[in-house]
Formats: C-alpha cells, sequence, structure tokens
C-alpha cells in the first residue's frame, strides 16, 4: 500500500483480514501506527510509553511463521494499559513510586494477547493506580479528549479510548472498576466491553478472588469489541477466576445482529440524577430506538444496596494493595489514592460483613430483573466530559474528596451488579461532544450481548472513523 496512512482509518477486522492474506505485514501496520502517533500525540498524550523496537522484535518472529499460525490476531499491533506490565517495557501505573519500574514479565492479559498474535507497541495513559475518572497523573500529561482537546478523555482507560478515537489504535485493552472502560468510552465515543468476572483472565496481585475489577476490550465499534474480547478470552493457570473457552467467537455474535424483544431502560437506575445534558442526550437515544421499532419498558433492579456493596468492598481493595506501606508513600500518593487506602483500613469486621451480603443481594436483585428482559439501557455517564484542568467535577469549586466519585455513580451501581456490559456510542450531545449508553445484559451473556449490541449500532449509525484532534 503506497499511503500506509490509508490503514489507519480500516477497522481492526479489516486489518486482521489483511493481514492473514499478506496484502499488508506487521512493519506496515506499525509504520502506519507511528506516522500517526508522531502526527496527534503531542495534541492527545494518550500514548505517553512507546516500544516500537520490542514491536518489530515481535513483528519479525511472526514473518517466520504462516498467517494461521500467527494467532487470531495476525500480528495486529495492540496499545496495553499502563496497569498491567509489559516485560521489559516502563509500567508504572501512573505513579510516581514506579515511575522508573522495568518488569520481567508479561501480565496475564498481556501474554494471552501476544499469544493470540498482537504486537504490543505502546503504554496507554491512566491516573494514579487506575483512581479516578480523569486520565492524569504525576509522571505523564493529562490525556486530552480528541473531540476537544480542552476537555477530559475519561478515565481510568482515558489513553486507550483517545487513541481509538485519534487513530493510534485499532483496538486497545483497558479495564474496568468505576467506569474505567465506560466512562471514557463514552467521552471519546468508541466502544468497550466490560465482561463478567472471569471471562477474561485478571492478575491476581493481592486479592486474586476480587470480582470489581475486570480487564476488557475497546475498539471503534462492537465488531471489533468483539475480536479482541476474543482475544483476551479464556483461561488463565495464574488467575484465580477464569473461564474455559466459549467454543463459539464474540465476534461471530457480533457478525449476526439480534432485535432484543424484553428491552428495559432507566436514566439513572432510581439512585442519580444525570446532569440536563447527559439526561436530554439519553431521551433522544431511547426516542431514537423507539422510532425504530424496538419496544421498550422503563425498568431497572433494586440496587439500594450497591453503593454499600461497591465503596467499601472498592476501598477494602485499595487496603490490601497499598495499604501495607501507606506511612512511607502517603506523601507520594495522590490525595483520592490516600483516602481510598484509609477507608479501607478503618473498615470494621461488621461493615465488610454488611457490604459482602449487600454484594449478594445486588447480584440476586440483577440477576432476578434480568431474567423478564433482554438488555438494560442506561447512560454510560451521568454527565459530559469536563475541563482537564480539574481534578474531578466539583473539584474547583470545594467538592471533598470523600465524593470525588459521585458522579461515577451511574457506572459503579451496575459494577456491584457483576452482569456484563458494552458501551456504545449513541450520538452527540448538545455540547457537540459524543454520549455513550451501557447496555447491560443477562449473567454471563455476553454472546447475546454482542448481538444486541450490533443491532443497537446499526440504527444508531455511530461513524467509527478515527478524528483529528481539534
Amino acid at each position: 500500500m503506497a499511503d500506509k496512512q490509508e490503514l489507519i482509518g480500516l477497522s481492526g477486522c479489516r486489518m486482521v483480514e489483511l493481514l492473514d492474506t499478506g496484502e499488508i505485514t506487521p512493519d506496515d501496520a506499525l509504520e502506519a501506527l507511528e506516522q500517526r502517533i508522531a502526527l496527534v500525540e503531542p495534541k492527545v498524550h494518550a500514548l505517553p510509553t512507546l516500544c516500537f523496537e520490542r514491536a518489530r522484535d515481535h513483528a519479525r518472529r511472526l514473518r517466520d511463521l504462516q498467517p494461521a499460525e500467527r494467532g487470531m490476531l495476525r500480528g495486529l499491533p495492540v496499545p496495553i494499559k499502563d496497569l498491567t506490565n509489559v516485560s521489559g517495557v516502563r509500567t508504572t501505573f501512573g505513579s510516581k513510586l514506579l515511575e522508573n519500574n522495568i518488569p520481567d514479565t508479561n501480565g496475564i492479559v498481556t501474554q494471552t494477547l501476544e499469544d493470540n498474535g498482537a504486537v504490543v507497541y505502546a503504554k496507554s495513559n491512566t491516573p494514579e493506580h487506575g483512581t479516578g475518572g480523569h486520565t492524569f497523573n504525576d509522571v505523564f500529561e493529562t490525556t486530552c479528549n480528541p473531540h476537544d482537546i480542552t476537555k477530559s478523555a475519561g478515565g481510568s482507560s482515558g489513553g486507550a479510548a483517545a487513541a481509538l478515537a485519534s487513530g493510534t489504535a485499532w483496538l486497545a485493552h483497558g479495564n474496568d472498576m468505576a467506569g474505567s472502560l465506560r466512562t471514557p468510552a463514552s467521552f471519546c465515543g468508541v466502544a468497550s466491553l466490560r465482561p463478567s468476572p472471569g471471562l477474561i483472565a485478571t492478575d491476581p496481585k493481592k486479592n486474586p478472588f476480587q470480582v470489581l475489577g475486570q480487564e476488557g476490550s475497546m475498539a471503534r465499534s462492537v465488531e471489533d469489541t468483539a475480536l479482541l474480547a476474543d482475544a483476551m478470552s479464556g483461561p488463565s493457570e495464574y488467575a484465580a477466576l477464569t473461564k474455559p473457552a466459549t467454543g463459539t467467537s464474540f465476534l461471530s455474535a457480533a457478525r449476526q445482529p439480534e432485535k432484543p424483544l424484553r428491552v428495559a431502560f432507566s436514566s439513572g437506575l432510581g439512585l442519580v440524577e444525570p446532569a440536563p445534558i447527559s439526561k436530554t442526550a439519553f431521551e433522544s437515544a431511547i426516542n431514537h430506538l423507539s422510532a425504530s421499532g424496538v419496544d421498550m419498558v422503563e425498568g431497572h433492579p433494586d440496587l439500594t444496596d450497591a453503593d454499600e456493596a461497591f465503596t467499601v468492598l472498592r476501598a477494602i481493595s485499595y487496603a490490601i494493595n497499598l495499604g501495607t506501606d501507606l506511612n512511607e508513600t502517603r506523601h507520594i500518593l495522590k490525595p483520592e489514592v490516600v483516602w481510598n487506602v484509609e477507608k479501607g483500613l478503618a473498615a470494621t469486621g461488621t461493615e465488610i460483613r454488611s457490604a459482602m451480603a449487600a454484594h449478594g443481594r445486588v447480584f440476586a436483585s440483577a440477576a432476578g430483573f434480568m431474567r423478564d428482559h433482554d438488555v438494560l439501557i442506561c447512560p454510560a455517564t451521568a454527565r459530559q466530559p469536563f475541563p482537564i484542568e480539574e481534578r474531578y467535577p466539583g473539584h474547583s469549586e470545594g467538592v471533598p474528596i470523600p465524593q470525588y466519585n459521585e458522579w461515577l455513580r451511574i457506572v459503579h451501581l451496575i459494577t456491584a451488579t457483576s452482569l456484563p456490559v458494552i458501551t456504545i456510542p449513541c450520538g452527540f450531545a448538545s455540547d457537540g461532544l459524543p454520549f455513550g449508553v451501557q447496555l447491560v445484559g443477562k449473567p454471563h451473556g455476553e454472546m447475546a450481548l454482542f448481538s444486541i449490541a450490533r443491532f443497537f449500532e446499526e440504527i444508531f449509525g455511530w461513524d467509527t472513523k478515527p478524528v483529528d484532534p481539534k
């Protein structure tokens, strides 16, 4: 191909087809990315660490294999979020504590992807230890929204989402606890999957059986998100929670759009009042679906216990992973991280038991609700992108740290259910920036959810081409 920049606008699925037939090589894809990164990265700051030499070494090894032996991605380049180890590549977790950390081994997701034919060429930016819905840290520059570089790209997978939207990635790895895949997907106008626990093996860390945080896939379309989910899924002997391969690909499901028969929708899940601009955008999306012949009823599961389940168990996770050294590290960690750790350290046995019981009630309520519905639709964010100078919405107006993540409640309520979620863009809000919806599926129902998501994607007609940052 004479102009490798033509590759940037192609889908991930199309790139894999070209790699499979030999019309392009992994080196062609890497060269296209290098050129695009030089053009847009100074404006977006999505991929602060590049490892093209390592990527080309990997690409050379793949060239010695037949296409069918290169794994399902056939040598397609993929960035890894900077919360996950890549052997020999600087992995900082967005923290000054780890700014010079170079791991010797891959994280589980990195290894799984490389085993399935991915070529890792970059680390995507994240807030410190993935904390907060805005991608800034003390190691790298703040990630900007490609649709408006004065605005947040969301977080904590903001670097991944901004890379996709600006054309420096075809597919991107991310992970999600309090909306870390879903918020940036909505802000940047891309798609994501937060899967059921165990579908994508997660690094065990110190609390290997927690289910709040999940690895997931991001892309500019539902089909590409499914492609990456296929490449990330499968059992791992190193993960505490893992599932066998499904036997049927998510990509095949995404290529068979299916109209759901029983659809519920809710603008705030009974507990959240979205900002007027977000609520209007959501109502517009629901009206669009209704006008296209989708029958819907307003409703949602009882999530009264979700706040307790999420906030206490999330804090416990912070305390387990970062609490031991807090006295020595608190002056380096950002205040929001310190607050989370301290909250977990201060939790009493009674509070922990109560939160665990609440978590069980939330799952039971959500699973019961989904027995009568194929999908639940709600906003992916309760507000639109905010100025990059803000640590979190309301910070400059005095909103205290204990409330720093209140604006993410629409996503953490769904986290507490452990149900699979696909986020898709559904249009633009009145501020001219993207807006997305969460599509919540049945327990362990990713296969059907991909078919439904593709059906809705066709109705919304979102343009999946990357944008030039402005």
